[in-house]
């Protein structure tokens, strides 16, 4: 066997657990040191300034993320479609692939940069920043715009190598950048006096780290396949399963910054400065909590899309209930943790604040949905890998679009700040209840194509 071939065979072959564990810690790992990136902002924030400063943060973070959206529209698509293309052993399409996430990734960044760095200003505005929150957002936003195409070309370069199953070399890849940033961070934000645009000079720094370090484990023929690394060359066959693939992926992102939109401005409508602080607070906290689901949802990428490429289905419905146990399992100690003990979790975001008992169950509520969601963000992943992507987009616009932003809209009008955290909760338990169903029918599809390949194998001999 070739030893470029080891792991697709050891996806392929080993035992489901061993798999699991082998891609999953790594790709745990990764997503939490990817998290860190940005919650770090918020602690260093909070701690070195004040709470005007950590509202601009969290206020203009959710428009900085329009970079993850379009990194995760390359990324994503790249990856699932790689893991098809070494599952059916397509060398011309693998050949061609890094030349196509190059291209994609500049084609997206560039105006997008120029865009926001314009409209900087009036798009935390419209998130619900005023006087001094607007003012440390509009900085914050501005600088990472200004570092957006290693944003977009560092994840989605190396969303393109979990695509392998290397999720070890993933994860060293962002410790890496994280270990700029954590260096970093406290040097430009306090001893330099560069404030909230330090926070995001910082990661700027980290992602153009993340960017060079991916790039350079291609050019140094450490890929399990063949690829033009140097290129800049947008295949039409390729880019157009990219997007297909990848658009799941940047729906949910960008239509999370409208679901953020709507709540910051809930909250700023319906409460006070420090209602919107509280928010920001809770919702890093939470945001930090999906990182160890979303490293399992990458982790079964490639365990999904090389199998489904392979058509070992029965093995591709076996990783979908393993892996969702396992970030059950996993998320389930914390979720205890900060349920019993909310005050610690937020004192460490907002040193020094007393909470209301109102905050508190509002806090809880909030995070009460957590252990659902790892079968949800399972899904999402497993849509595309089985080529069904636009289920995975339909699943997120009724989510984003369809529920939660009349909700958000009606709700803290009708009971207050508290109904930001009920509607939220109530939404997410209906659509784990859907992803359920959805599953369960195209895990009945994929039943009749493995007795349609049976019946062909058993013919073939007569034939």
């Amino acid at each position: 066997m070739n030893d470029r071939d080891t792991q697709k065979q050891f996806i392929l072959e080993g035992k489901l657990t061993r798999v699991m564990w082998e891609l999953s810690w790594p790709a745990v790992l990764a997503m939490v040191l990817y998290g860190l990136n940005a919650f770090l902002d918020a602690v260093f924030v909070g701690q070195l300034m004040n709470k005007s400063a950590l509202a601009g943060v969290g206020i203009a973070y959710p428009l900085s993320q329009m970079t993850l959206g379009l990194g995760s529209l390359v990324g994503t698509g790249a990856g699932t479609a790689l893991s098809i293309y070494l599952g059916a052993g397509d060398k011309s399409k693998l050949h061609s692939l890094l030349g196509s996430v190059n291209g994609l990734s500049l084609l997206l960044s560039l105006p997008y940069t120029v865009l926001a760095y314009v409209f900087a200003e009036p798009l935390v505005r419209m998130m619900g920043g005023t006087g001094e929150i607007l003012a440390y957002g509009t900085e914050y936003f501005k600088v990472t715009a200004l570092g957006s195409v290693f944003w977009v070309h560092g994840l989605a370069v190396n969303m393109t190598v979990r695509g392998e199953g290397k999720m070890k070399t993933a994860a060293w890849m962002i410790s890496l950048g994280l270990l700029v940033d954590v260096i970093l961070k406290p040097l430009f934000i306090d001893t330099f006096g560069w404030g909230v645009q330090g926070a995001a000079w910082a990661t700027n720094a980290a992602m153009f780290v993340y960017s060079a370090v991916g790039l350079l484990y291609f050019a140094r023929g450490r890929a399990s396949f063949d690829t033009a690394w140097r290129t800049i060359r947008v295949d039409p066959a390729i880019r157009k399963q990219i997007v297909s693939l990848g658009m799941p992926g940047m729906i949910l992102t960008m239509m999370g910054i409208a679901q953020n939109v709507v709540v910051y401005n809930a909250v700023s409508g319906q409460g006070t400065e420090n209602d919107v602080a509280f928010y920001a607070a809770c919702n890093r906290i939470f945001l930090f909590m999906l990182t160890p689901m979303l490293g399992l949802m990458r982790a079964l990428q490639p365990v999904e899309g090389i199998n489904y490429g392979a058509q070992r289905y029965a093995r591709v419905k076996r990783a979908f209930s393993l892996f969702g146990l396992a970030g059950v399992a996993f998320v389930l100690p914390f979720w205890l943790a900060m349920m019993l003990a909310p005050n610690a979790v937020l004192g460490f975001l907002l040193p020094g604040s007393e909470f209301t008992a109102q905050q508190l169950l509002d806090f809880r509520i909030y995070i009460v949905v957590l252990p659902f969601l790892p079968y949800v963000f399972n899904a999402l992943v497993l849509f595309p890998c089985l080529e069904r992507a636009k289920l995975a987009s339909v699943v997120a616009l009724l989510r984003q679009v369809v529920l939660f932003v009349p909700l958000m809209w009606l709700l803290p009008r009708l009971v207050g700040v508290s109904g930001v955290y009920w509607g939220t909760t109530a939404i997410d338990v209906a659509m784990f209840l859907l992803v359920l169903v959805m599953v369960n029918r195209e895990f009945r599809r994929l039943d009749g194509r493995d007795v349609e390949t049976s019946a062909v194998l058993r013919e073939a001999p007569a034939g």
